[in-house]
C-alpha cells in the first residue's frame, strides 16, 4: 500500500506543485532549491512550507502527482467493457509514450541519479509512482482472466512483463537520442509486436510453456 503524505491543500497548491515540478526535472533533488521552487511559483517561502514542510515531501508529491495521471488513464480503459484485443494496444500505447516522453525520460534520469544518496526517497518514490500503473494493470489483468480472455498464473509477473514489452529499443533510444530519435512507426511497431506477443503467450490459445509452479 502507497501510505498518505502530509501534505495540505489550498488555493495555491497546484500552483506551487507545477513550479516544484520544473525545478525538480531541471536541478534534482539535491540541486533544486527552496528560494528557486517559491521564485518559480510566484509564492512566498511561508506559503510553500505550508503545503510543504520539507523539501523531500514535495518531490514525491510532485513525481507521484504526475504518474498518477497515467495511472488514471490506465484505470479507465479497465472499466471500457470491450475485448482484450481491442483495449491492450490502447494500454501499451499509454506505457509506452510515457516512457519516451520528456517528462518520462527526466524523472527516470531523477530518479536514477538520487536513489544511491537517498535510498528511502527513491524506494518511496517508487511506491508513490510506477507501482499505481502495475497495480492498475494487474486489475484489468484479473478482470480479463474472469471474463475467460486470457490465462495467466502470476498476475504480478505478466503485468512487469507487458511493461517491459513496451519499452524495448524505444526507451534506451529516447533516453541517450532524445525523444525526438524515437518516431510514431517506431512506438507503433514495438507496441503492435508488445501486444502480440502478451496475447499469444497469455490469450485464450494458452501458453506454449507449462505454468509455472506455484
Amino acid at each position: 500500500m502507497v501510505r498518505a503524505l502530509p501534505v495540505t491543500k489550498g488555493r495555491k497548491f497546484q500552483q506551487v506543485l507545477e513550479g516544484a515540478r520544473t525545478i525538480f526535472l531541471r536541478d534534482g533533488f539535491e540541486g533544486a532549491s527552496v528560494d528557486d521552487i517559491a521564485r518559480e511559483a510566484s509564492v512566498s517561502k511561508a506559503t510553500l512550507y505550508s503545503y510543504f514542510p520539507d523539501k523531500r515531501i514535495m518531490f514525491i508529491e510532485v513525481f507521484r502527482s504526475e504518474l498518477a495521471r497515467q495511472a488514471a488513464d490506465a484505470s479507465a480503459l479497465v472499466e471500457v467493457d470491450l475485448p482484450v484485443e481491442q483495449i491492450l494496444p490502447f494500454i501499451a500505447q499509454i506505457i509506452s509514450a510515457h516512457m519516451v516522453s520528456d517528462f518520462g525520460l527526466r524523472i527516470y534520469r531523477v530518479s536514477v541519479g538520487e536513489s544511491e544518496r537517498f535510498p528511502a526517497l527513491a524506494k518511496e518514490f517508487y511506491e508513490s509512482g510506477p507501482v499505481l500503473l502495475r497495480e492498475q494493470l494487474i486489475k484489468y489483468l484479473r478482470h480479463c482472466v474472469a471474463r475467460g480472455e486470457l490465462h495467466i498464473p502470476d498476475f504480478e509477473l505478466a503485468a512487469d512483463q507487458l511493461i517491459e514489452l513496451c519499452s524495448v529499443t524505444v526507451h534506451d533510444q529516447a533516453l541517450f537520442l532524445g525523444p525526438d530519435s524515437v518516431d510514431k512507426s517506431t512506438l507503433r511497431k514495438v507496441n503492435q509486436a508488445a501486444v502480440s506477443m502478451f496475447l499469444a503467450y497469455y490469450g485464450r490459445g494458452g501458453s506454449i510453456f507449462p505454468a509455472a509452479a506455484e
